[in-house]
């Protein structure tokens, strides 16, 4: 006991403020995209023929975000003159349509549906599936479980039974071999409940798209209520999203 309260002392207090301050990350990391809609053509172009996710659409001038994992080459193509990459990690969204963006995303709590937060806003209990990802979501989720972040404070805990849940949190390009699993998984939650769609595989088959043992969006199988893009999205962006949309 006398080393665990030495040990708190030499430590200090660990855990974020956030929401209630400001988070500034790093500049090497890549968040919310912005495009410079007078871009020369040719740049645009260049810019589209060169993502590999055919995440950018160079007749509106858009991105994907729900395609995008975030690799930066249109940044290194254009040189920053079409696409470049701020900081900002509060990207989530409550409608897919709504990745496809032109650098401006509609304000997440505006389109949270009110009945979770009634519902959720004092305890929400996630059950996280991976269908078959490569575990970087996985282990950016689990990150929320340490001191920094204490998502528990929140009253938002992952749980180890579905029948205990009020979400799923679906993670991975859902394979044919995890489809029967994520599908039994949705079913053994009571209802209401809800689905959360973390990372690019799950939005849209990330680097696995075209693949035909990969559905190509987790909302082809199941009523999506909340899409975090990344490859992995920050624990910030998942943490932001869980509190914007049941908060």
């Amino acid at each position: 006991m006398i080393k665990t309260l030495q040990n708190r002392f030499e430590q200090g207090y660990r855990t974020s403020r956030y929401p209630k301050e400001p988070i500034h990350l790093p500049k090497r990391y890549r968040g919310r995209p912005e495009i410079n809609a007078d871009a020369p053509a040719e740049v645009v172009k260049a810019c589209a023929d060169a993502c590999p996710q055919e995440a950018i659409n160079a007749e509106n001038r858009r991105i994907d975000m729900g395609r995008c994992v975030f690799c930066g080459t249109c940044e290194r193509v254009s040189e920053g003159r079409f696409v470049t990459f701020t900081q900002d990690f509060e990207i989530a969204t409550a409608q897919k349509e709504d990745l496809v963006t032109d650098g401006t995303l509609p304000e997440l709590e505006a389109h949270a549906k009110n009945h979770f937060k009634q519902l959720f806003g004092r305890s929400l209990q996630l059950r996280q599936v991976s269908a078959a990802g490569c575990n970087a979501c996985e282990a950016d989720l689990n990150v929320l479980a340490t001191p920094f972040f204490d998502l528990a404070r929140f009253g938002i805990n992952f749980v180890a039974s579905p029948r205990h849940a009020d979400a799923i949190v679906v993670t991975g390009p859902i394979s044919k071999n995890m489809k029967a699993a994520l599908m039994q998984t949705y079913e053994a939650v009571p209802a209401p409940k809800a689905v959360i769609a973390v990372g690019s595989c799950t939005l849209s088959g990330g680097p696995f798209r075209g693949s035909p043992e990969i559905a190509e969006g987790i909302d082809q199988l199941l009523p999506v209520d909340l899409f975090i893009p990344g490859c992995p999205p920050h624990p910030l962006t998942n943490l932001h999203a869980f509190l914007s949309f049941f908060k």
